[in-house]
């Protein structure tokens, strides 16, 4: 086979990387449904549980999410009570997202989601670390091209 030949899907990174992301979803869903979280609203929700009170940018820069996705999703966090949207004080047209008691109450309750995932994943601490930096360092290589 020459190197210009077209390869099948399960030999192609670009495939591995898509069905893995896939896979990984469907693994948080059991983990998540009892909360009444998506995987979406608990990546935003984990940014949030690390540092309070940032703007929607911010959130939207730490996902990778632009307005268009992230707006959507942030709205149906504050209709669960989970947070809250206001504008920033001295700059009015930034929007500051806030954990309420509900949402830090939820943070608790998640508390064991990530160990529970490796544990499903079959990866300690130390091996999830090295994937997660070798495939963000992928990612930043992609961005940057």
């Amino acid at each position: 086979m020459s190197d210009r030949a077209a390869l099948p899907p399960p030999q192609m990174l670009c495939f591995a990387l898509y069905s893995a992301a896939h896979a990984m979803q469907a693994a948080y869903k059991p983990l998540l449904d009892p909360l009444g979280l998506t995987y979406p609203q608990y990546l935003a929700l984990a940014a949030l549980w690390a540092r309070d009170a940032q703007t929607v940018g911010q959130i939207g820069a730490t996902l990778h999410l632009d307005s268009n996705t992230l707006t959507p999703l942030l709205k149906r966090l504050e209709q669960a009570g989970w947070i809250t949207r206001q504008r920033d004080s001295a700059d009015e047209r930034q929007v500051r997202l806030h954990l309420t008691a509900a949402g830090r109450q939820l943070q608790e309750k998640a508390a064991e989601v990530p160990l529970c995932f490796l544990d499903l994943a079959g990866l300690d601490r130390e091996q999830a670390a090295a994937l997660r930096d070798e495939l963000a360092a992928l990612r930043d290589r992609m961005r940057r091209r």
